[in-house]
């Protein structure tokens, strides 16, 4: 009995001696891990550290803020990277850290990649517009402006796309859904016969807005009877600012299938009329005479086309078009509110004849007009 209690006892002690020691050898292998991590990060910053104290001593030698405006953008994604390939790194040497870090390697790399991906993106586009505000040519920079905003949302979408399925083909239980998502992006280019659904439709029209054209960033267009400025350019939707700041929000798609009128398309000049309807008998050599001279002394005017014109005659009216340019839109809409108001004060001063009155005639007067009334 002794002896079967000292076995049993034997056999407690060994059994407590290997849990310690399991226990020790765990807490070594998490102690080297964890040393291992803070090396490969503290290597992996310095290094980043490193990398772009360089790179931005040889951006003082640029003349442009473009470079330093990219570098600001990439270094946030660019130093998790630098950490993420350190770890990487030295988890080939450690089994155990490998084992941990390795499944989350799979999704993390692909979102890592995507971000700075992104922010390349977002970086050379800020880049390109900052250049284009030292342009001189507004017709110019508005085209530059546009092709810039559609095709980097282009990009953006797809650079979004790949990398949702990256990340879901490194995780297992929906690795189905990545392949089918990925597989999507290769067929997108056989869908053309397809384009009849919306999203693609929009995707499809918002790159011919950018490779055609028809239309820029800062445009004055007139759809549906209502004139604005282009303010936005989306892959779905277009948004139009009009001149008591409302917005028009337009699909593209729209812009492709129906006609619209773009007053800015080529330049800024543009001719517009001011149109008056006076009496049939009036003259209108005076008129024409005092437009001229009132346009020649006017500061909006360019100086290109300028004439009054006889454009109809009706029983009851003549109509006259007053036409003039101007350098800008806003400097041709002020030129005709100033020609209107100037020429309708000008004829009630000088000529107040020529100005529709609508007259009862009486042909020799009413037989009783001048009868004294009949006495009671």
């Amino acid at each position: 009995m002794s002896h079967g209690t000292q076995s049993l006892g034997m056999m407690n002690s060994i059994l407590n001696t290997l849990e310690s020691d399991s226990w020790t050898v765990l807490g070594e292998e998490v102690l080297v891990a964890a040393l291992l991590i803070t090396i490969a990060l503290a290597v992996g910053y310095g290094i980043h550290r490193l990398v772009f104290a360089l790179v931005m001593r040889l951006t003082d030698f640029s003349h442009t803020k473009a470079d330093k405006l990219v570098l600001d953008k990439v270094r946030a994604p660019a130093k998790w990277c630098f950490l993420a390939i350190s770890v990487t790194f030295v988890a080939q040497y450690d089994q155990q850290l490998q084992a941990i870090w390795e499944p989350l390697a799979r999704f993390l790399r692909p979102a890592l990649l995507g971000w700075i991906a992104f922010t390349l993106v977002k970086a050379f586009t800020a880049a390109m517009e900052l250049r284009l505000d030292t342009s001189t040519d507004p017709v110019a920079t508005r085209s530059r402006r546009t092709r810039i905003a559609v095709l980097s949302r282009t990009a953006t979408f797809a650079i979004i796309f790949i990398t949702v399925g990256l990340m879901l083909l490194g995780i297992p239980a929906v690795r189905d859904i990545g392949t089918t998502l990925l597989a999507s992006a290769g067929l997108a280019a056989l869908a053309v016969g397809a384009a009849a659904q919306p999203a693609l439709k929009s995707l499809i029209a918002g790159l011919q807005v950018a490779l055609t054209e028809p239309f820029r960033l800062g445009d004055l267009v007139q759809v549906d009877g209502q004139g604005g400025r282009v303010e936005e350019i989306r892959m779905s939707f277009v948004t139009v600012r009009t001149w008591d700041e409302r917005v028009l929000v337009v699909p593209t798609s729209r812009f492709l299938d129906e006609s619209f009128e773009n007053w800015s398309r080529v330049s800024e000049k543009l001719t517009g009329p001011v149109f008056l309807h006076l009496d049939p008998s009036t003259h209108v050599q005076p008129i024409r005479e005092e437009f001229e001279r009132y346009l020649a002394s006017h500061d909006l005017f360019d100086g290109r086309n300028q004439a009054l014109l006889v454009t109809e005659a009706y029983p009851e009216s003549v109509e006259l078009r007053l036409s003039m340019s101007a350098a800008t839109i806003g400097d041709l809409w002020q030129l005709r509110c100033a020609t209107r108001e100037h020429m309708l004060q000008w004829l009630n001063e000088n000529m107040p004849d020529t100005l529709i009155r609508h007259r009862l005639e009486v042909p020799n007067g009413h037989p009783k007009a001048g009868e004294p009334e009949a006495s009671n």
